[in-house]
């Protein structure tokens, strides 16, 4: 089974920081991409310029102050001088850090962009074991906060930490070389002081925030889950109490954030205790070393300059060290839904399915989807090519299994499936779908117009053939009179359409599609009497010269079949054509006799 998505209550485990990091780094120097090399280069060259710039406005502003003391008045010439120089170092910071955002941009998005097309890409590889199982909401969130998270953590990184780390380096070594060691080590105390304060209460506010992102997740699925059905909430009168459920968890989301936003300021308040008291301190020593003689008035203010840019970075640590936890645990989530593996892989070499006439075969097959539920146990038959095989039986027998199983959605347990003789788990999945058409019971189609979704059944169809499709499948007459013909929108899941439009239009696809080997799963079971002979006699003339699958509830609409299959818990229980069945009075004769009468009661 996948891996289930987090529940709101579940504990959450500590993510593998060092595994995710390392995951992550490639993204700082891509390989093989010498732009973004050069990129990330310039961007830290404009970092280092704008720090130095940045670090030369306490000297330039310590320098103005002390031409302007009493007695230096002819000097007045070069300090305007030097408070122009510090007006121009404080733009040329501005400039410099947003030169850095636009050099440095296109890295971040490239990064995010090859990040969400890998994770797209590795979810359409996943078996439908994992799609069944999954809520398409909480996968959505999970695979956008983790491909954001990778810009937000380049930018952090590059142009936060490294850059306070240089900064505060700097700031020592001034400090050290031009007043004391004193002042150095009670700076570094208070960084050392500060990180601590500000990554425990950061711990515990990423707690309290990890909890608000799981309700978030679990309200986005929620409200996913019950907008995709809206027909059944309608269908049951149920709008109070979706209401209610999704009442429940806003309510704790609600909660939960603002317990996180509260915890904010009290990291606030810490954080400026902390940084004030150093302030207070440091200025009280250059004050003081001021009033015996050792230090200049300009040196108080070059020691308030520095201090106060170096506080400035420091102040969004928090900010900084939540968002780079948080990418992570984002980022691990998103890696994890990379890492589940495909329960359907190639074989290694695998080589393309050859088809030249289309015989299938299924040989004693076993398959379940539980390992304690077996739904097929030992089931044989063969379709000969250009052959139509109905394949009937109560509900729950297998019949729709047989369809997921030759399209390869799974594997079997045991016995084999072929085509023309070839094991179909020996050749490549593409080249195994691209010769299956399917005309499934329930279509759903795309959000998007009647064209493109009947186009879909085949790449870089022309107008021609599409429109050739369409009548094929008899719904040319319906797309002509519509004011928007082929660009009229179907609508969320096809549903501004009727039953038997979007049969049509998932019959034209199959047509447009041309495969040698046709399943009808069902095609016509939710369709209307009237609707569902119109599309019998479309869907016989298409099986026409194909070799045809035809899983039927309905046994009025499988009578012509070549032969006849009936399948009871999972194993074949009689097979031979429709009066052959009948001639046995077992199964299919019983059947048969019921759904007859139900017919005739029906017409009374």
């Amino acid at each position: 089974m996948p891996p289930q998505t987090p529940s709101a209550t579940a504990p959450r485990e500590e993510p593998p920081v060092l595994k995710t990091l390392r995951r992550f780094l490639p993204y700082l120097w891509p390989e093989e991409q010498t732009e973004a090399k050069v990129r990330i280069v310039l961007a830290a060259l404009i970092v280092l310029a704008s720090k130095g710039v940045q670090l030369s406005m306490g000297f330039l502003y310590g320098a103005a102050i002390n031409k302007m003391v009493p007695g230096m008045e002819e000097g007045v010439a070069l300090a305007i001088g030097l408070v122009l120089a510090y007006a121009g170092a404080r733009f040329a910071g501005v400039l410099f850090d947003n030169l850095r955002n636009v050099v440095f941009e296109r890295v971040g998005q490239d990064a995010t962009r090859e990040l969400a097309i890998a994770t797209f890409t590795h979810l359409h590889a996943l078996s439908l074991r994992f799609h069944l199982a999954r809520r398409t909401g909480e996968v959505t969130k999970v695979i956008e906060r983790g491909t954001k998270s990778i810009d937000t953590m380049l930018y952090f990184l590059l142009f936060n930490i490294a850059p306070t780390v240089i900064e505060l380096v700097a700031v020592l070594i001034i400090f050290w070389t031009k007043f004391s060691f004193g002042l150095a080590g009670g700076t570094a105390l208070m960084v050392v002081v500060y990180i601590v304060f500000t990554r425990k209460v950061t711990d515990w506010r990423n707690a309290l925030r990890t909890r608000m992102n799981d309700l978030d997740t679990l309200t986005v699925g929620r409200s996913v889950d019950s907008l995709l059905n809206y027909e059944t909430v309608k269908y049951f009168g149920a709008e109070g109490r979706e209401a209610a459920r999704y009442r429940d968890v806003a309510d704790q989301y609600a909660r939960a954030a603002v317990k996180s936003e509260n915890s904010l300021a009290w990291l606030n308040i810490g954080q400026s205790l902390i940084t004030n008291a150093a302030m207070a301190a440091a200025m009280a020593y250059t004050v003081w070393g001021w009033s015996i003689g050792e230090y200049k008035v300009g040196d108080v203010v070059l020691v308030n300059t520095l201090l106060a840019q170096l506080f400035r970075p420091l102040d969004m640590l928090g900010m900084v060290y939540r968002m780079i936890r948080q990418g992570l645990i984002d980022m691990e989530a998103m890696f994890r839904l990379i890492d589940t593996p495909p329960e359907i892989r190639d074989a290694e070499d695998a080589p393309a399915l050859v088809v030249t006439g289309g015989a299938v075969a299924f040989e004693n097959v076993v398959f379940g989807y539980e390992d304690d539920r077996t739904i097929l146990q030992g089931v044989s038959f063969a379709v000969d090519a250009g052959e139509t095989l109905a394949i009937v039986g109560p509900s729950g027998a297998g019949k729709s299994t047989i369809a997921r199983l030759l399209f390869r959605f799974y594997d079997p347990q045991a016995g084999r499936v072929t085509i023309d003789g070839q094991d179909i788990k020996a050749v490549t999945q593409a080249s195994l779908r691209a010769q299956i058409g399917i005309v499934p019971q329930d279509t759903v189609l795309f959000n998007d117009s009647i064209g493109y979704n009947i186009a879909y059944g085949r790449e870089g169809a022309s107008a021609e053939e599409i429109a050739a499709a369409a009548e094929g499948a008899a719904i040319d007459g319906f797309i002509r009179i519509l004011p928007q013909g082929y660009d009229t929108e179907v609508g969320e899941r096809g549903l501004k359409l009727s039953g038997g439009e979007k049969q049509r239009v998932a019959i034209a696809r199959t047509l447009l599609k041309n495969p040698p080997i046709l399943i009808l799963d069902e095609a016509t079971s939710a369709l209307d009497s009237r609707t569902e002979a119109a599309i019998q006699d479309t869907l016989e003339r298409i099986a026409e010269r194909r070799t045809t699958l035809v899983i039927a509830h309905r046994l009025s609409t499988v009578v012509n079949a070549d032969r006849i299959i009936v399948l009871e818990r999972g194993r074949v229980a009689e097979t031979g054509t429709h009066d052959q069945l009948l001639g046995m009075r077992g199964l299919y004769a019983d059947m048969w006799a019921r759904q007859q009468a139900e017919k005739e009661e029906g017409t009374v």
